[in-house]
């Protein structure tokens, strides 16, 4: 049978790496395609640095459009990223006939449902395992592997760049701004890492995540979305001591009300695996009715670990491009006309529970008033812990701190009450909110 022809669109970190594990692992992936797979074509803008990692057999050119007007090319694979051209490109490959592999996940969160109905249309794939958790298959297992379950919640730590801040933040004692400047030397964070510590790059693959999950259009736009910008280490240091790591996660979540979608922020039990995740490391657990809990742990970046990806979706492709379209595994898991308008809640309705940090002056009955405006707000408090004065501002201090941990509360709720905590003469700093997530 003839090889598939492949178009890649950008021969950066993941496409050179998508190239050498192609030819690489050649026969072993023909055996399990049931035929051989080919990048026979490249566009990249440095047309004489891309002729140097693919070498001679392979068209190079400077024009992607030229890639998507070539009649032998049967799939294009866009490794551009961004929201702009490669939006274009993606909707004019589809338009061609292509099938398209992406692991463009900012793409899709926000424009996903428009791209995957004019695939529909069209008759051809969209396949984008690459785009949440690098080399991790967790866009196949949900879609496929569990599709068995009512899947009742995810979390994830989805962004390698904040899981990397947080370790050295907490085995190091040093604050994020001394980390990040850390991350970004080594390579771990860009230049402009905006979109990894504000938590937008999570957001966008729990986005992705949720609409498989739940059978709901991909609505980037109504995630609640919170980096980890103004963490400090000493909340770090005091979750320790409370029996907590503190974790950015991707939060999805089926309840009676709607489904929630939140990434933010949270101490996590360290008796969790999840919790025990270090460095640039990924990991998703999935919690199914029928299944129980999984856990799904891998480099969630790089090279060759997002290459595995991207083949995994030409193999899936090979396999199925003669198939009748009403045959192939649906885009988002769920037949189109079965997707389900369930209505993703606002921040303000999620209920969790909460972990405070108070600067308050050391003086007797303040401990007593600010556990009175809780419990007059109906907020039940788990723990207390008391810092001694001189432990956080040294011997002579004036404030400590007052940690607090709460019960399941309304988000709602707990703003209000924050509200007025906050305006107490006796609370000396603005007060440190963090979610807490037991992932039971």
């Amino acid at each position: 049978m003839k090889p598939i022809q492949v178009g890649l669109l950008g021969i950066g970190t993941v496409g050179s790496g998508t190239f050498e594990v192609l030819r690489r692992n050649q026969e072993e992936i023909r055996r399990r395609a049931g035929r051989g797979i080919e990048i026979t074509m490249v566009a990249d803008l440095d047309v004489a640095r891309a002729r140097s990692i693919v070498g001679d057999g392979v068209q190079v050119v400077g024009d992607a459009r030229a890639v998507i007007a070539n009649p032998d090319i049967d799939v294009v694979v866009e490794l551009i990223g961004g929201y702009g051209i490669a939006k274009a490109l993606v909707l004019e490959a589809i338009a061609a006939g292509k099938h398209v592999v992406t692991a463009n996940k900012a793409l899709l969160a926000v424009h996903g449902t428009e791209i995957f109905a004019a695939a529909a249309a069209k008759g051809v794939m969209v396949a984008f395992e690459a785009a949440v958790a690098g080399g991790i298959p967790i866009i196949k297992s949900l879609r496929e592997g569990l599709t068995a379950n009512r899947i009742q919640w995810i979390a994830g730590i989805i962004n390698g760049t904040t899981n990397f801040i947080l370790s050295e933040m907490r085995d190091k004692g040093l604050d994020f701004d001394v980390v990040l400047k850390e991350a970004q030397r080594l390579g771990y964070a860009e230049a402009d890492p905006t979109f990894d510590i504000e938590g937008v790059d999570a957001a966008h693959k729990a986005t992705l995540m949720s609409a498989i999950a739940f059978g709901i259009p991909v609505q980037f736009d109504k995630a609640y979305v919170e980096g980890i910008t103004k963490l400090g280490a000493a909340d770090i240091r005091y979750a320790e001591q409370l029996g907590y790591r503190i974790k950015l996660l991707g939060i999805t979540k089926r309840v009676a009300q709607g489904i929630e979608l939140r990434v933010h922020p949270s101490l996590v039990p360290s008796k969790r695996l999840i919790a025990n995740v270090e460095g640039a490391m990924n990991a998703v657990v999935v919690q199914g009715d029928a299944v129980g809990t999984t856990l799904y742990y891998g480099k969630g970046a790089g090279s060759e670990p997002t290459a595995s990806a991207v083949i995994a979706d030409l193999v899936d492709i090979a396999r199925l491009q003669t198939a009748e379209p009403l045959h192939r595994v649906p885009y988002l898991a769920f037949q189109p006309d079965a997707m389900s308008d369930t209505p993703v809640l606002p921040m303000s309705e999620v209920v969790t529970s909460y972990y405070l940090r108070l600067r308050v002056a050391d003086e007797a009955g303040v401990l007593a008033q600010v556990t009175a405006l809780l419990a007059g707000a109906g907020i039940s408090i788990d723990a207390v812990l008391q810092r001694e004065a001189d432990e956080v501002g040294g011997e002579g201090a004036t404030s400590t701190d007052l940690i607090i941990l709460t019960h399941n509360t309304r988000e709602g709720t707990m703003n209000d009450a924050l509200a007025r905590l906050q305006q107490l003469p006796t609370v000396l700093a603005p007060i440190v909110r963090i979610r807490k997530e037991e992932l039971n």
